[in-house]
């Protein structure tokens, strides 16, 4: 017994091989590495996301207040913390120098909005000395930032 093989004729083309006997081009697209690429940068941007923020931490009140529309710019920030501190966006400085700082700032930016920052147990007269003295200074647009869900005293939501 015996096992006989076939082979094929000499005239046939070999599968996959275009007229010219180089490889056929795969129609196909690999998303593989796009999805690869797209879950770093998801991971990235979920790691970044909560280091944005201003990092001087502060118990600020609860208001029921409507939040501004956001800038192009990042917002200049003047944070009173509860000891007594106060912060130009990160960086703690004296009372005395705040208005020149912010001045020199101010001059090099398009925005001239404030944003203030008080701890909720901060005295309310120390929060209105910074507020009077940047209005003072010429800035006349200062926001004071709060948390949202606060009280309502129109009776809704409760």
């Amino acid at each position: 017994m015996g096992a006989a093989v076939a082979q094929g004729g000499g005239n046939r083309r070999r599968r996959g091989r275009g007229r010219r006997g180089g490889a056929k081009p795969i129609s196909e697209i690999n998303v593989t590495p796009f999805v690869d690429v797209m879950l770093c940068l998801l991971i990235i941007f979920m790691v970044a996301a909560p280091l944005m923020t201003v990092g001087v931490p502060i118990d600020l009140p609860d208001t029921s207040a409507e939040a501004l529309p956001s800038e192009e710019e990042e917002p200049l920030t003047v944070t009173l913390a509860a000891d007594g501190r106060v912060m130009l966006q990160t960086t703690e400085v004296a009372r005395a120098e705040i208005i020149p700082r912010l001045q020199a700032i101010a001059a090099e930016r398009d925005s001239p909005r404030i944003f203030v920052r008080a701890d909720g147990g901060i005295p309310y007269a120390q929060v209105m000395e910074v507020m009077g003295a940047l209005n003072a200074a010429g800035f006349r647009e200062i926001g004071l930032v709060t948390d949202a869900g606060g009280p309502r005293l129109d009776g809704a939501g409760e």
